[in-house]
């Protein structure tokens, strides 16, 4: 019996994937093979050598310590684009909002509750409320993967000009871009031209305060920026600093902070980019499916800190090694198997930056020897078998 320690509450059409057979699924597991978590913070958590893996119902994984899960031969995993359509409709949403003083309007009117004539008075004051539409506006889209992608498409079908810039696009992703969505060769490039500007990349040593005073100056006068990625893509200080100077007409972001809220000019949004029903549910299933597979077979899809390895479980018993990315780990591998008379049927392996995968199938007997004699090579950080 595996046990499966939930850190959120997360969708029952998720935890309901596990077979109950093989699986307990709770958040007060004792000893722990795998997590789910959506937003809680780990950090601060010490993992217990048994666990295995840790799946983020979400894209985003910096509530999670990704390098020491990967020193301790923890697999993280995520759930790109299946929160992906929740996050585009709140990016729609978000334009309309920069674009047009709603929210403005939307308070002002609450201030005319008790008044008589209300329907006149809207008339007569909604003119402070005036804004400008989207179509024919120049929007840039900083990130182009799975939700930036659309975001780029459906601003497209709005009839606003779009430009795209992701040094790391997918060519599925590329494929996937409306013909008309142009590239930028440089972030420089939407800054300097776009009338809005989407952040959608992750929070990263490289990334973080990508939108601060140096790149606000390249900006048009009166740009509008949404952001709904990470709090941390924009240095808070200069965007407020901008927004008073007016070089920012509007901030739209995803994500409130003590600097953010109550700042004229910045619509705080409650983190609601993947908070629909349909979002939860998918992000869910898709944690649940990769955790299991991990967990029965030792395959590997969609983890952030190893790489995506898989192999048909043909073979009576396999071997899992996660290793440092560094030469002759494969012949040492299959050399300790030798050296303890076990065959290799199949093999395969992958690597990720610094780490390394390899997956190894015999239908040989697979005891602590077979096990102690991979550990024993410099350079193994975890082995699994299943």
């Amino acid at each position: 019996m595996k046990n499966i320690k939930l850190m959120n509450k997360i969708a029952k059409v998720g935890t309901d994937v596990f077979d109950r057979a093989k699986y307990t699924v709770s958040d007060a597991c004792e000893t722990v093979d795998a997590i789910m978590v959506r937003s809680a913070k780990l950090h601060d958590m010490e993992f217990p050598a048994e666990l295995k893996a840790i799946a983020r119902c979400g894209a985003g994984v910096n509530n999670i310590p990704v390098d020491k899960c990967t020193e301790q031969g923890i697999v993280v995993f995520n759930t790109p684009g299946a929160n992906a359509n929740g996050v585009k409709e709140l990016a729609i949403c978000a334009l309309i909002l920069a674009a047009r003083d709603v929210v403005g309007g939307i308070e002002w009117v609450k201030t005319l509750a008790g008044t008589e004539g209300v329907a006149k008075a809207v008339e007569a004051g909604k003119g402070a409320y005036v804004g400008n539409e989207l179509l024919g506006k120049k929007l840039g889209v900083i990130g182009l993967g799975a939700i930036g992608g659309l975001v780029a498409n459906a601003a497209n079908a709005l009839g606003m000009t779009v430009i795209g810039c992701d040094p790391f696009i997918t060519p599925t992703a590329a494929w996937n871009l409306a013909p008309s969505v142009k590239q930028a060769a440089t972030y420089e490039d939407i800054f300097k031209t776009c009338d809005y500007i989407s952040l959608h990349v992750p929070a990263t040593a490289q990334t973080k305060n990508m939108i601060c005073e140096k790149t606000l100056s390249m900006m048009k006068n009166g740009v509008k920026i949404i952001n709904l990625a990470r709090a941390e893509l924009v240095n808070a200080d200069d965007m407020k600093k901008a927004l008073e100077s007016k070089k920012v007409s509007k901030y739209v972001t995803d994500f409130p902070t003590d600097e953010t809220v109550g700042v004229s000019g910045i619509i705080n949004i409650p983190h609601l980019g993947a908070s629909t029903n349909e979002s939860e549910d998918h992000c869910a299933v898709m944690a649940a499916k990769q955790l299991d597979e991990y967990l029965t077979n030792g395959n590997i899809k969609n983890s952030v800190n190893y790489p995506n390895v898989a192999l048909p479980h043909t073979a009576s018993a396999r071997v899992c090694v996660m290793h440092k990315n560094i030469p002759n780990m494969l012949s040492q591998i299959t050399a300790a198997f030798a050296s303890v008379n076990v065959n290799i049927e199949n093999l395969a392996n992958g690597s990720k930056g610094d780490y390394a995968y390899t997956i190894v199938e015999t239908n040989e007997k697979v005891d602590d020897t077979v096990v102690n004699t991979v550990m024993n090579i410099d350079g193994v950080v975890k082995v699994n078998c299943y």
